[in-house]
């Protein structure tokens, strides 16, 4: 091959290569990406308004923890064929299943009724009444689940929610002190006090949010992803949550070079400040196309996560293939979830803090998920040769028990009048 020809070669190879990585994007992709919604953006950026940099650190730990309890929720669904929801049923006992289902539902609807607050709020941000923004998109998100094309409709909400990658953008021009970003991304720089932990705990429960794990392992199932294919969804699934992590970071970082130490998020369009260094005037509006991507796909996930686990726990049929007849528990279930989440979210209140609660909320309900995750990962008896070896049982266990210490402490702290 001559020299002219390699080198006209070569675009066409690099086509193939992103050919190839979009061609794996699945379930892993979607399900952390749909963490980066309205109460993950806007618990980001309240991290990096009130506290600037000093959460950067706890967010590298909990990438880390996310990896690992995302890859263990896309194995135990490829190799046994079923969700979270059927596995706790069959190991655990009916009242365990109950309860832990009882709390997924509770934490589900309110991290919903964000998801349209978020709607909402990003169409006041473009002009449009959220009394006339969110019936339009429960219709909408109704009928495409239902009725429609589901993955076309993850696909353009994915795309909208590209927009956030002005944040990383935003950070380098906004010329934040890196050597401060540095120390606190490799070393603890905490705050003692209790909202330095409420917040914590927040971004716990905003990144390792319950109703991924359910989503991945039961998109896996539903997307018939076997053995034979887990390879390349254990990559999507690793990449998806180190990229969607990574976006998170940076928004902290962006958040905290534009306004941070100034206290707490009041608003959507005082998270939108952080973009300006990018886009200028332009940052409301971007802002809030990034924020409708984002919330539209996580009102779909959400409800549907809940569907997935509650179905598989009853062992009635759960899939976005079925029609309504087929599946009335599954379908059933989603719509009680979007009407609630569309009528609580037109109510008056403050959005910032709904959403910010709703996520300590998943932080405390998180421990308890991920610990039947880790038993049902650690089981031969479920997963075979699959199951986690020595040492990523020892990593995985302290992820969690990290977790749930902080969880703990919150709690402890919030019943013991501390706040």
């Amino acid at each position: 091959m001559t020299d002219v020809a390699k080198v006209a070669e070569q675009p066409r190879k690099r086509r193939v290569r992103l050919l190839g990585l979009l061609a794996i994007a699945g379930p892993g992709l979607i399900a952390a990406n749909a963490g980066n919604d309205a109460g993950g953006v806007l618990t980001y950026a309240s991290a990096g308004a009130q506290f600037a940099y000093r959460t950067l650190f706890v967010m590298v730990l909990v990438t880390v923890a996310l990896v690992l309890v995302q890859e263990m929720c896309a194995r135990l669904g490829a190799y046994t064929g079923q969700g979270l929801g059927a596995l706790i049923r069959e190991q655990f006992s009916l009242r365990s299943t109950f309860w832990v289902l009882g709390l997924f539902l509770v934490a589900n609807t309110g991290l919903t009724v964000s998801e349209f607050g978020g709607i909402g709020a990003s169409m006041e941000l473009l002009g449009v009444s959220r009394y006339i923004a969110v019936p339009i998109a429960l219709v909408t998100l109704w009928t495409i689940t239902v009725y429609g094309n589901y993955s076309r409709g993850e696909k353009l909400a994915l795309v909208l929610s590209l927009a956030f990658v002005a944040y990383p953008v935003s950070a380098i021009l906004a010329h934040p002190d890196w050597h401060v970003v540095g120390r606190n991304l490799v070393a603890p720089n905490f705050v003692h006090s209790y909202g330095f932990l409420f917040l914590v705990v927040a971004l716990i429960g905003t990144t390792i949010t319950p109703y991924m794990q359910f989503y991945v392992a039961g998109a896996v199932v539903d997307k018939k992803i076997g053995p034979k294919e887990y390879p390349a969804e254990r990559v999507d699934t690793v990449n998806g949550a180190i990229v969607s992590d990574v976006v998170s970071i940076f928004i902290i970082i962006a958040t905290a070079a534009a306004i941070g130490g100034t206290g707490t998020l009041e608003s959507a369009r005082q998270a939108a400040q952080a973009l300006v260094p990018a886009v200028g005037s332009a940052a409301p509006a971007l802002f809030g196309v990034g924020l409708l991507g984002a919330s539209l796909l996580a009102a779909a996930v959400v409800p549907l996560s809940t569907s997935y686990a509650i179905a598989e726990a009853a062992g009635a049929r759960r899939s976005v293939s079925d029609r309504p007849r087929e599946a009335p528990l599954f379908y059933g279930l989603f719509t009680l979830q979007l009407l609630v989440g569309a009528a609580v979210a037109l109510a008056p209140g403050n959005l910032i803090s709904l959403v910010v609660n709703m996520q300590v909320l998943n932080g405390l309900i998180t421990p308890i998920v991920l610990t039947y995750v880790l038993i049902l990962a650690n089981r031969r008896s479920v997963l075979g040769d699959a199951a986690n070896g020595p040492l990523f049982r020892l990593v995985a266990t302290i992820s969690v028990a990290t977790v749930g210490v902080l969880a703990l402490a919150v709690l402890v702290l919030n019943l013991g009048g501390f706040s």
